[in-house]
């Protein structure tokens, strides 16, 4: 036989990762099943956790019914027989049914609720095993969860009241070893070696979020070079219950237990339903195409040709269409552009008056840079007290032993806080920190490098207004576990003024303004680079004036705050149509500040599409804030470097968002994390529906539904790109993970012709079929 432990790595990676609350980015949580196709994925995923992969028929029905999906998507879609296939949408279909664990074979032997019961207890260690601060009895640290567990299950009686006899013991004769145990438990179990990859896959995914945020520790280990053997402790914790319920209930489960084993050894293929299912989803993605496709055709505004008034350069979070749409629609002077918002600079940063280095840079990278806040000068040091001792001061307030004290100790003083809280008056944003700096200070070249390289990538190298914003995003909310989950994902679940001000301050420095004109970026001397930070929950936005002292620009800053307070209101009128509860868009800034307001704002739920483009493409049509928009300019991109570049980092991270909101909105019992008004936080690290159990990973309801319909249609994203299909081609045949994405239908990717129109789509196999109505080739290389 094959070695166990070979499998159960391999399987340990088909678990997605979970980010800790303090930094969590969205998550494709179907990132190993990427060779898979929907239908092979949804057998699988019946299989192993009884969960669907697709919207209820109901929903696909509906949207046949009025029009949205038509008779030309399902052909398209792969509908043989359109009237066998409209009625099978009408027929509700029930929720796929997971194989019995043997857990759950005991329980329906003895009416004992055993897997409840192994999911409060495994809870109950990992909350104190992976506690980052919050416990008041954290489990000791040092020693693999294997180890923990076995020397608190050794004194735990619950089990053996509950009447699992003998576990305690059990638990002490299990071999030290997690790999011996493991092998042991497969062989008492008799599982073939066909059955194991589907078999473990059930047993990780019946953890929850506990087996989640183990995948998080191996990911960051092996992104650093290392290894962590949590996530198959893990396994062999919950295959060691399986044991002992298999040995006391073996007289009374074997024959079923048989049927089981035999059908984990088989492999899963999906039936007639599930591909009926998964015809249904794509028909509806090629109705949304169909919509975008009539949009982007539609005729571009004229702008007005010459230098722009302003620029302001964006994050390409599908909420900065809605605000750089008002934005340009305020003045026809301004300009906007789209990148990550990132923007370039993979830092890791220390907040001023911290030891704590937070990774400011998407999770599919290392830190390439370091950078701090404030300085070491003597005026700082009453300030860093200051901000120690508030941080001291927050930490106390959520750790276990305050929740008495804290509140019997405080709790006049709170009144009036409460009171205001309650009332949603009093706040205001905190006081911006002092300016990042890069420390160590990189070599003169490497700046110059690093300020070439972004500017590139931008699509920036020509035309510099007098005054360019580099706007990174941040949502101000209060009493929101869930709230590093609004902000910027491509800074890695953090706010992203750090990112922006870095950036500013590199491209004011005048002796990198010299490097990167011999390379062939001019940039005007009076040209003045500006951080600032837009809140997507409030779309006001700030300046980092303080930052770069200009007088001589001080007309231009007034002129632009005028513009962005503008585009702010048109913005959250827009904005406010959606929400419930808001009437109009002066209903929006309160939502940020009421700690009872469960739906802040909806972040990127909607999104449906990435367009890499010149601006110009999109200008002047509504995009519905439901688009990624990266400004590309393929002609300045000499070798396709920055076309590579989108489509392995900001694209990947795209569809990582795209798939989490897919997922917490088809299958919200296995990739969401439930109804916000049930959650605890535990360890600092994530959140438990109720008082135990499995940790919670994914979307919370409220952020996919808004209590009557569906707020995200779960659609898989469209990927446009105005470049050489041949250069196209050429990035996937490198990156085979990338082009498993679009060949597997997890993206879909089209090229536009040179008027931006959708032409071609992309069929697999690196093969390219015509879009209808598409009239023309789009750009050949030699253009």
């Amino acid at each position: 036989m094959t070695d166990v432990m070979q499998i159960a790595e391999r399987t340990a990676r088909a678990v997605p990762p979970v980010w800790p609350l303090a930094s969590s980015v969205a998550v494709n949580p179907f990132l190993d099943q990427a060779g898979m196709t929907l239908a092979e994925t949804g057998a699988l995923l019946g299989r192993v956790a009884g969960a669907p992969v697709t919207m209820p028929r109901e929903w696909y029905a509906a949207r046949i019914v009025d029009g949205r999906i038509a008779d030309e998507d399902l052909l398209a879609a792969g509908a043989g027989d359109l009237d066998a296939v409209k009625a099978a949408a009408r027929q509700a279909r029930p929720l796929p049914e997971a194989l019995p664990t043997v857990a759950l074979l005991a329980a329906e032997a003895s009416g004992t609720d055993w897997p409840g019961l192994v999911a409060e207890r495994i809870g109950a260690w990992a909350a104190g095993w992976f506690d980052e601060g919050q416990a008041l009895w954290a489990a000791p640290k040092g020693r693999g969860a294997w180890d923990s567990w076995r020397e608190g299950a050794t004194r735990d009686l619950t089990p053996e009241i509950a009447g699992l006899r003998g576990f305690a013991r059990f638990a002490v004769d299990a071999h030290r070893n997690p790999r011996k145990a493991v092998a042991r438990a497969v062989r008492t179990l008799n599982l073939p070696e066909e059955a194991l990859e589907t078999y473990f896959h059930q047993l990780l995914l019946d953890m929850g979020g506990w087996s989640q945020y183990a995948r998080y520790r191996l990911w960051q280990a092996e992104l650093a070079g290392g290894e962590d053997a949590t996530l198959t402790d893990l396994l062999a914790i919950r295959l060691l219950w399986e044991e002992a319920l298999f040995l006391q209930h073996r007289g009374a489960i074997d024959a079923r237990w048989a049927e089981v084993r035999r059908a984990h050894a088989a492999p899963p293929e999906p039936g007639e339903a599930m591909r009926t299912d998964a015809v249904l989803q794509e028909a509806a993605e090629r109705a949304a195409q169909r919509a975008l496709a009539a949009t982007l055709a539609m005729p571009a505004p004229e702008r007005p040709e010459g230098r722009p008034a302003l620029q302001a350069a964006f994050c390409i979070d599908v909420r900065s269409e809605v605000f750089r749409r008002a934005l340009e629609g305020v003045d026809p002077g301004i300009r906007t552009k789209g990148f990550a918002g990132f923007f370039g600079l993979a830092t890791a940063h220390r907040g001023f008056a911290s030891d704590v280095e937070e990774r400011r840079l998407p999770v599919l990278l290392n830190p390439g840079l370091h950078s701090a806040a404030g300085g070491a000068d003597a005026d700082d040091r009453a300030a860093r007290f200051r901000a120690r001792a508030g941080r001291a001061w927050e930490r106390f307030k959520l750790a276990a032993v305050s929740s008495f004290a804290f509140v019997e100790a405080m709790g006049p003083v709170y009144a009036g806080k409460l009171l205001r809280d309650a009332l949603g008056i009093g706040h205001g944003n905190a006081a911006p920190e002092p300016m990042p700096h890069l420390d160590p200070v990189p070599d003169p070249k490497a700046r110059v490098d690093a300020a070439e390289t972004v500017l590139r990538a931008m699509s920036m190298t020509e035309g510099f207004a007098p005054l360019v914003l580099i706007a990174g995003h941040g949502a101000n909310v209060v009493n929101n576990p869930h709230a590093s989950g609004l902000h910027c994902g491509a800074c890695g679940g953090y706010s992203g003024e750090v990112n922006a001000r870095l950036l500013a301050g590199l491209l004011n420095d005048p002796a990198v303004r010299e490097g990167v004109a011999a390379r062939g970026i001019a940039i005007p001397e009076d040209t003045l680079f500006l951080a600032a930070l837009h809140d997507t929950t409030t779309d006001a936005v700030t300046l980092y004036e303080g930052d770069v002292p200009a007088p001589s620009h001080a007309g231009a800053i007034r002129q632009a705050e005028a513009w962005l307070a503008r585009a702010g209101a048109v913005a959250r009128a827009e904005r406010a149509l959606r929400l419930p509860r808001a009437a109009d868009g002066d209903d929006v800034p309160a939502r940020a500040r009421d700690w009872a307001e469960t739906r802040p704002e909806w972040a990127l739920a909607g999104c449906k599409a990435f367009i890499a483009a010149p601006r110009g493409r999109t200008t002047g049509r509504s995009l519905e804030g439901r688009a990624f928009l990266h400004d590309y300019e393929w002609r300045r991109d000499e070798g396709f470097g920055v076309l590579e570049l989108i489509m392995t980092a900001p694209v990947v991270v795209a569809s990582w968002i795209s798939l989490q909101y897919y997922g917490s909105t088809v299958a919200p019992g296995l990739w969401g994390s439930g109804d916000k008004l049930l959650h605890n936080v535990v360890g600092g690290i994530g959140v438990l529906e109720g008082n135990g159990g499995r940790l919670r990973a994914g979307l919370p309801w409220q952020s996919v539904h808004d209590g009557t319909d569906y707020v995200h249609e779960p659609l898989r994203l469209s990927v446009c790109i105005e470049a050489p299909r041949e250069a196209m081609a050429d990035v996937l045949r490198r990156h085979e993970g990338v082009r498993a994405l679009f060949d597997n239908g997890w993206l879909h990717l089209f090229a536009l012709d040179d008027r931006g129109r959708m032409a071609w789509r992309y069929a697999g196999g690196l093969e390219w079929t015509p879009v209808a109505e598409a009239v023309e080739e789009p750009i050949a290389l030699s253009a």
